[in-house]
């Protein structure tokens, strides 16, 4: 995992006067039957109203939905904690978007890349006394998951992302183990992206560094691949399934500030290469397409293997971070790791 630590602004705080809404658990949830469209007051429950795609401002428990605007592709999931609100894109283009509820001081709900790691519709936690967690997706073996719960308008969980019972409903039904969610609590922005197609399309020059260099996927055969690119390190590493399958040098990328999250898409352009959907940016100002043209490097075997594994949903992080030996963890911001301890 790589953790990086962004500058923190509190997300717009609805104010609520009953004080024993702070208090319930991350997964504490109805404690009966739920009633399509109706919310437990008693526990504060959300079930969660569906409004119109073209509304800007969400209330505590507003969400959208509708998947047939890309009935078909990977699925990204970008959660802010900045705003509490959580999007669905699908090959590209947003499908649906939610309030949530995340960690409150204290237990603040990590930043980072992840992968959803186990889906469970009836999930009880074991680690606050058999909470209820209905429609769990789980994103760290520590215990953070996104699933439906109580929505006060403020950050209020012990570190898990909770979202409208409807909502958490819907947004199963679309994705799958390996699905990319990212959480930040920085400002980002999303889009198309052309550099991932500029670093693995047939045209990137090729370097030789074999002493330097491996690429073995047999390390880890199946699973979703992740590629994290560290300007600082000068190096490429390639995961499958959290598992580090790869490692090459990479030239060309002085200058790289902030972070990037890419993912790619179920198209390609006239000329064969597969499009990329820019997930967010962070902190930072992105390459010039047309300055790495003539200077990034790659090793040539390696470059060659890596795009064999380039599918629909692969992830390419590009980050201003040293990689540490666990390659998984740089100044407090987590990439994805798939491995359960």
């Amino acid at each position: 995992m790589i953790r990086r630590k962004m500058n923190f602004s509190s997300a717009p705080i609805i104010k609520n006067k009953t004080k024993s809404l702070k208090r319930i658990a991350c997964g504490a949830l109805i404690a009966g039957v739920i009633n399509a469209g109706q919310v437990s007051s008693a526990l504060g429950s959300s079930s969660g109203h569906q409004i119109s795609q073209g509304s800007s401002r969400l209330e505590a428990g507003d969400y959208t939905w509708l998947p047939e605007t890309s009935p078909v592709g990977p699925v990204v999931i970008i959660a802010s904690l900045t705003d509490q609100i959580l999007t669905v894109y699908r090959n590209g283009k947003k499908i649906g978007r939610s309030t949530i509820s995340s960690g409150k001081p204290g237990r603040s709900t990590p930043t980072g890349v992840f992968m959803i790691l186990q889906k469970d519709v009836k999930h009880t936690s074991n680690i606050f006394k058999g909470a209820s967690m209905p429609y769990m997706e789980r994103l760290t073996w520590s215990g953070v998951a996104m699933h439906a719960g109580s929505l006060p308008g403020y950050p209020a969980s012990h570190g898990c992302i909770r979202l409208p019972l409807e909502f958490a409903k819907k947004l199963y039904t679309v994705t799958t183990s390996g699905t990319v969610v990212l959480i930040t609590d920085h400002w980002s922005r999303s889009g198309s992206g052309k550099l991932p197609a500029l670093l693995f399309n047939p045209l990137s020059k090729g370097i030789t560094s074999p002493s330097l260099t491996f690429l073995d996927p047999s390390k880890a055969p199946e699973g979703p691949v992740s590629i994290v690119v560290s300007s600082p390190d000068a190096e490429i590493y390639v995961y499958r399934n959290g598992v580090e399958i790869g490692r090459s040098p990479i030239r060309g990328l002085e200058g790289l500030t902030g972070l990037y999250v890419y993912s790619a898409l179920d198209k390609v352009d006239a000329n064969g290469r597969r499009k990329w959907f820019l997930t967010a940016s962070m902190v930072g100002v992105a390459p010039k397409v047309r300055d790495l043209m003539g200077r990034v490097t790659i090793d040539q075997q390696f470059l060659d293997g890596t795009r064999s594994l380039i599918k629909p949903g692969t992830t390419l992080v590009l980050t201003d971070a040293p990689v540490n030996a666990g390659m998984r963890r740089a100044s407090k911001f987590d990439i994805f790791t798939t491995i359960e301890p």
